[in-house]
């Protein structure tokens, strides 16, 4: 080469790299072995307490275990996917309370993910804000909710709901009858609908109450949710907008500050920083709030076997709930764990739904162009 200098060539270069000696390749084998013991004690209660459970519970929702002996055993006769079609095409009280149940929980995440996200959002500005004082105390009065029990919470609403409750007699004070909260089955929009004279509740069009999907008539599924289901959509709210108000306040702690100060000058008011700056901000965050809160209203059982176990009339009955006493009162583990699997696999199709509608669009735009373009740039 010009100069007499000698360029060693990529190979020889490669070779004399100390990252492929002998001694760097122990030295790599040993960190990996390192790394493996460190972890194993996490990884082996994952095994002991998530995988096999779960491959078990696969297995028993393949059978017809009763609860009795062991469900490896020949006792459990093997029924295959019986169990998950009989919540589908059954055609009878099993299928009807399953999808029932379905419908229930349908209309209580509609309501509930918005709802608690909308508020835990509002709460968090409304602490957040410069000019309030006692931050500290409505900090924990909003939050407070949060961590008390359940169990209390619920019997405490079970008190006030009640016919002569605080909220009737409240109710009342300004000239209006209060339902009988926890024993009426009528959904909603049938409510509104009968008021406005629309409909004849006793005799719904025959379009709807003739035909149907899994055994519900269309006319069910297009209830609403009872009253007896929206005292428990109040509790929930109540309950989870403090955790989630918490997650909104960190977000907005730790949004840069320039921006702000930046829409300022350009004489942005507070509506329009909130709507094209915070809110957009605010999207992972955003994104992790609903994700718990569908899988959190998916899951809902508490508040359902402590308040009214299913009543009026099936409607506030939820896929976790018949599970639990398909499972412990019925003695029918296998549609019990079949019920489970397929309330997973709708928690995952919600869960990647809601993904699929909060994505970057800007980014997949740009990746499209840059797909295009290095496509122009090869050729045909």
């Amino acid at each position: 080469m010009a100069g007499g200098l000698a360029v060693p060539r990529l190979d020889e270069h490669r070779r004399a790299s100390p990252a492929r000696t002998p001694r760097a390749r122990r030295a790599r084998v040993r960190e990996a072995l390192a790394g493996w013991v460190f972890v194993s004690p996490a990884v082996l209660l994952l095994i002991v307490f998530l995988i096999i459970p779960v491959g078990m519970a696969v297995w028993v929702s393949l059978t017809g275990w009763n609860g009795f002996g062991s469900p490896f055993s020949s006792a459990a006769p093997f029924v295959g996917g019986k169990n998950y079609a009989s919540l589908f095409s059954g055609g009878g009280l099993v299928e009807q309370t399953f999808m029932t149940s379905i419908r229930n929980t349908l209309y209580y995440t509609i309501i509930v993910v918005p709802s608690q996200t909308a508020l835990a959002l509002l709460l968090a500005l409304f602490v957040n804000s410069r000019l309030l004082k006692g931050k500290g105390f409505f900090r924990t009065a909003f939050y407070f909710p949060s961590v008390t029990s359940s169990v209390a919470v619920s019997v405490i609403f079970l008190f006030i709901f009640t016919s002569g409750g605080a909220v009737n007699t409240a109710l009342r004070a300004i000239g209006i009858n209060g339902p009988n909260w926890f024993n009426d089955p009528h959904g909603l929009l049938h409510i509104v609908l009968g008021d406005l004279h629309l409909v004849n509740l006793a005799s719904p069009p025959a379009l709807l109450a003739d035909h149907g999907l899994f055994t519900l008539s269309w006319w069910d599924w297009l209830s609403g949710p009872s009253v007896a289901l929206c005292t428990v959509i109040l509790l929930v709210v109540w309950t989870t907008s403090g955790t989630f108000m918490l997650m909104y306040l960190a977000a907005l702690q730790n949004l840069p500050s320039g921006v702000e100060e930046a829409s300022l000058i350009d004489g942005a008011g507070p509506l329009q920083r909130l709507r094209y700056m915070t809110i957009p901000m605010l999207k992972s965050t955003t994104f992790l709030i609903v994700t718990l809160g569908l899988i959190g209203t998916w899951q809902v059982f508490d508040q359902v076997f402590i308040m009214t176990q299913g009543g009026p009339a099936n409607t506030t009955l939820s896929p976790a709930y018949i599970a639990y006493t398909s499972g412990f009162d019925d003695h029918q583990w296998g549609p019990a764990a079949a019920m489970s699997f397929i309330l997973f696999a709708i928690i995952i199709v919600f869960t990647l739904v809601q993904r699929w509608l909060m994505r970057d669009r800007d980014r997949v735009r740009r990746r499209s162009r840059v797909r295009r373009r290095a496509r122009s740039a090869v050729g045909p």
